[in-house]
């Protein structure tokens, strides 16, 4: 599987609009997780922040907060952020325009957030305008993707991916996924221990 663990330079110009790193004020990092909530990753997740005293940023999938509100309103209530991943994943290169911003639209009924974060990573140029001008959103993009979506390597890469890449305002992705949770078990304690060590913080957007 090919993909960049950190967002080069030359990205974050072309794609200007977005998000993609906030100010490294604070010696302070930007933990996210997609996808969720999830029954057993999500549970998992917020159990391994509370202990951290981290705070994070979920991208959740409308249909899943749909499915586990009990989750969601946790997350809410322990005081992250929770923002829209579409309402059912979709892929924003492949999916027709009306139906990409329904999605969204439909996601927004159960997630108050105006953040966005494009599934795959993947939305047009016309996407992220119409997104911006007329939906008032604001598109969330990442500086470090954990990889624990790729069964090709462990947690253990994993945690290398983020601990080598992570600089103070990076985002870094992970998933709250069924896919991701034997990395995430391994890589995300790693992750906060690391944190911690070197005193920085795990904030929320």
């Amino acid at each position: 599987m090919r993909y960049l663990v950190r967002t080069p330079w030359w990205l974050k110009k072309i794609y200007r609009d977005l998000v993609w790193e906030m100010p490294p004020e604070g010696n302070k990092v930007y933990l996210s997780f997609d996808d969720g909530p999830h029954p057993e990753a999500t549970p998992f997740v917020l159990d391994m922040l509370k202990a951290y005293g981290a705070k994070a940023s979920f991208f959740c999938i409308g249909k899943n907060v749909g499915d586990h509100p009990g989750i969601f309103l946790r997350t809410v209530e322990e005081g992250h952020t929770v923002a829209n991943h579409s309402f059912d994943h979709c892929n924003g290169w492949e999916t027709d325009d009306a139906y990409y911003f329904e999605s969204i639209s439909k996601a927004s009924q159960l997630i108050p957030s105006m953040l966005f974060r494009p599934p795959y990573g993947r939305i047009r140029f016309r996407q992220i305008q119409h997104l911006r001008q007329t939906m008032g959103m604001t598109v969330i993009m990442w500086t470090v993707l954990s990889g624990d979506f790729d069964n090709e390597i462990d947690g253990v890469r994993c945690a290398e991916n983020v601990i080598s890449k992570m600089k103070p305002g990076s985002i870094i992705v992970f998933h709250d996924s069924q896919k991701a949770l034997a990395k995430l078990r391994y890589a995300l304690p790693l992750v906060l221990e690391e944190l911690r060590k070197r005193g920085w913080i795990a904030e929320k957007l």
